[in-house]
């Protein structure tokens, strides 16, 4: 069975922790000075918060599966989807051993599809999840060309 994945950036990890505590009626099953995970039941989510994102907010989702068939299954999706999928294969990350490959949806959010093999002592160095993500990386929102807005009356003013 699938499990939705969300991974949220926070700058304050006590602080989160506490919120999402509440918020879920439930304990993390992984705490770690930079890193949290709930694995819930309902709704059947794995979700993570960390100091370890590009930026505060939404850092990414996914698709957590339980065989390497649903893996495939799933990765077969991902490239049925369209877009350049980033086969990562076996990486560290998150404090888990897994088997990861990356897609961005088109409103250029970051999805992975991952089976997890086994724990790690580390969070992991990164390097698989920064060739996989940063390869979708945009330009700042200031070098980008502003949409002409253009000023029309009211629809409803009477």
């Amino acid at each position: 069975m699938k499990r939705l994945h969300v991974h949220v950036s926070v700058s304050d990890i006590a602080q989160s922790l506490g919120f999402y505590s509440a918020l879920f009626a439930a304990q993390p099953v992984v705490v770690k000075p930079d890193y949290a995970k709930w694995m819930l039941d309902d709704p059947r989510v794995n979700f993570a918060i960390s100091t370890r994102g590009r930026e505060i907010g939404l850092d990414h989702l996914g698709i957590q599966v339980e065989s390497t068939g649903e893996l495939h299954e799933v990765h077969a999706r991902m490239r049925e989807a369209g877009g350049a999928v980033i086969d990562q294969g076996q990486t560290t990350c998150c404090y888990a051993q897994s088997e990861k490959s990356w897609i961005e949806d088109p409103a250029g959010i970051a999805w992975e599809t991952f089976y997890t093999t086994g724990e790690s002592t580390t969070y992991g160095d990164g390097t698989g999840e920064n060739v996989a993500r940063v390869a979708h990386e945009k330009q700042g929102a200031c070098c980008q060309p502003q949409p002409e807005v253009k000023q029309t009356a009211a629809c409803c003013n009477g």
